[in-house]
């Protein structure tokens, strides 16, 4: 059997690597400890120590190892993703105008009930909105209020924090810098419809 550091190819550092690049979504600490047998199995602290370094030796790379709600994952930078999509000929899914505002308001509102939605937004939620959102696994009813007819709830999932790259919704960016970006949306469709 072999055992972590016989050679310098089973460092923890490499395991840990080879394990986030293996699963295919976030591990929690958890999870990575359950890797090791007991004999084997390196502390908490060790395995946290080994992440830190291992994102360190990612600081000039192409990845990253990133810490999402679900755990940690190894991931393509940021700043690389242009040239990686050109990989797949589809297109990323667009999303309405209706759908994204009404993940944002209750991302910023939760728990918030579909008529608290139509209120804000002024017009009707369509089924197939909420539908959509809760297939992506990004909403999820958390409750009921307590009036008449008990409307659901609505609350964000870990998965919507993980698929925006958000470590909690502390991570969400305040409103008044979504404000600002209000005044850039025309400088962008100008830039947009340039390059068509």
């Amino acid at each position: 059997m072999a055992r972590i550091g016989d050679t310098a190819r089973t460092s923890l550092k490499s395991i840990l690597e080879a394990v986030l690049m293996a699963a295919g979504e976030p591990l929690p600490l958890k999870v990575l400890e359950t890797v090791f047998t007991d004999e084997e199995r390196p502390s908490s602290t060790e395995i946290s120590k080994a992440l830190e370094q291992l994102g360190e030796d990612y600081a000039e790379r192409g990845l990253e190892l990133k810490e999402v709600a679900n755990g940690f994952r190894i991931q393509v930078r940021e700043d690389t993703n242009p040239w990686v999509a050109r990989l797949w000929e589809d297109r990323p899914q667009r999303y309405s105008r209706a759908l994204l505002e009404t993940l944002a308001l209750i991302a910023y509102r939760q728990p918030i009930t579909r008529g608290d939605i139509e209120e804000v937004r002024g017009v009707s939620v369509r089924t197939n909105i909420i539908r959509t959102l809760q297939e992506r696994e990004w909403i999820r009813v958390v409750g009921h209020r307590d009036v008449p007819g008990k409307p659901a709830l609505f609350g964000t999932t870990k998965a919507f924090l993980d698929y925006f790259n958000l470590s909690s919704l502390d991570d969400l960016p305040s409103l008044a810098e979504i404000k600002d970006m209000e005044s850039i949306e025309p400088e962008l469709e100008l830039e947009a419809t340039d390059s068509s």
